[in-house]
């Protein structure tokens, strides 16, 4: 081959030794690729920026102070604590009040999540604050941010995904790290989904509690890596089951005229949830195994080299469920369902650092994720605890 000069220059081939895995994710089982200079190979290149591994090496969690026991809803609604634990294995839950805030509740999770970890605030590169409940209508992440005390101004920002959200965080964490050069990132679920239910209808109100939970996760070298695989979906044809939509209603003044035209006032409020619980049910004791076989599959690894399983914590019976079909022993199986409910994207985070701290989930330990939440969203990912 000739170049511009019209002098000969060899074709050159370098050998890159790479540690990619056929998920996207570092690999002990090196891979050999070689990489033509002259621009004629035909063989691919790997990825450009996969280059580093990731960790989880803290956890922590939040609750409000006020209890509600299924005793205590008994007292203003037509049920009872038979009724609740037996159809959902729930028999307390927690509930904002008073002064609390969830960006106050999403704050504590982190602190603690920082502390376990060893890592200063200032030391953080990103946030994402997972919750479709936030304080503000434009989101919770800037100002736990600014709570937190991170001089160095890192991103923040949400996810908005329901219960699923943790999830979501998690993975896009460990896209940050190993493909955009950030070393410390906290993901933080918390919801509030009280303030979104209808309190006289009690298929739906007795189900939900208030939390948050955070985890840190943290760059290391590809050998030391924690996230092994994931695997995500959304369908959104599933939305009819689960929603909490916009209600708009014109009310009867002008906010005046803008070049002549008029302008009806209008206002604008989130819906009570909406929930067809059988249908949501009959979807996730399927979809929920299938993903997790998924999952396993991409990290090249079975049932048996997992230590615990942690499902979204939404109903015992959907737990119980998933287990059985994955054929998991139910004394692996992570649960805190009975005391505080279904926290949506707290759940996750909130029974795995109850988990650690309590010393059942021991360091080195694999534990399967599986989410799921309105969308429909779910997933699973495989995480190994630092």
């Amino acid at each position: 081959m000739a170049n511009a000069s019209g002098i000969s220059a060899p074709t050159v081939k370098i050998s890159l030794t790479v540690g990619i895995d056929r998920s996207g994710f570092c690999s002990s089982n090196l891979v050999s690729e070689r990489i033509c200079c002259s621009g004629t190979s035909t063989e691919s290149r790997p990825p450009r920026f996969i280059s580093k591994g990731c960790k989880l090496i803290g956890c922590g969690s939040a609750l409000p102070k006020l209890q509600y026991s299924n005793d205590d809803l008994a007292k203003v609604m037509d049920t009872s604590d038979e009724w609740i634990s037996s159809r959902t294995g729930i028999r307390n839950r927690r509930l904002l009040s008073g002064n609390e805030s969830l960006n106050g509740l999403g704050v504590e999770a982190a602190q603690k999540a920082l502390q376990m970890a060893e890592v200063e605030p200032d030391d953080v590169d990103l946030i994402f604050f997972c919750s479709s409940t936030p304080d503000d209508l434009f989101g919770g992440g800037p100002t736990v941010q600014k709570a937190l005390g991170c001089k160095g101004n890192p991103l923040a920002y949400d996810i908005r995904a329901a219960c699923t959200g943790f999830l979501l965080g998690l993975v896009s964490a460990s896209f940050h790290i190993r493909s955009g050069g950030f070393k410390n990132v906290l993901v933080i679920g918390a919801d509030c989904v009280s303030r979104h239910v209808d309190w006289t209808e009690r298929k739906i109100c007795v189900l939900f509690g208030d939390a948050a939970g955070a985890v840190l996760l943290q760059a290391c070298d590809c050998e030391d890596d924690g996230l092994f695989g994931f695997d995500l979906h959304t369908d959104g044809d599933g939305k009819k089951h689960l929603n909490a939509g916009i209600r708009q209603s014109e009310v009867n003044i002008v906010n005046g005229s803008v070049s002549g035209l008029m302008l009806p006032s209008v206002s604008a409020s989130i819906s009570n949830i909406q929930m067809n619980g059988q249908e949501i049910f009959r979807f996730v004791v399927n979809a929920v195994p299938e993903t997790m076989e998924a999952s396993l599959s991409k990290a090249d690894l079975r049932v048996s080299d997992i230590d615990w399983l942690l499902i979204h914590q939404a109903n015992q019976r959907i737990i119980d469920s998933v287990a059985k079909k994955l054929e998991f022993p139910r004394e692996r199986v992570i649960s805190n369902l009975e005391n505080y409910g279904n926290t949506s994207a707290a759940s996750i985070p909130l029974a795995l650092d109850e988990a650690v701290r309590s010393g059942k989930v021991k360091k080195g330990e694999t534990i399967m994720l599986g989410g799921f939440g309105a969308g429909l969203t779910w997933g699973s990912a495989i995480v190994r605890w630092a």
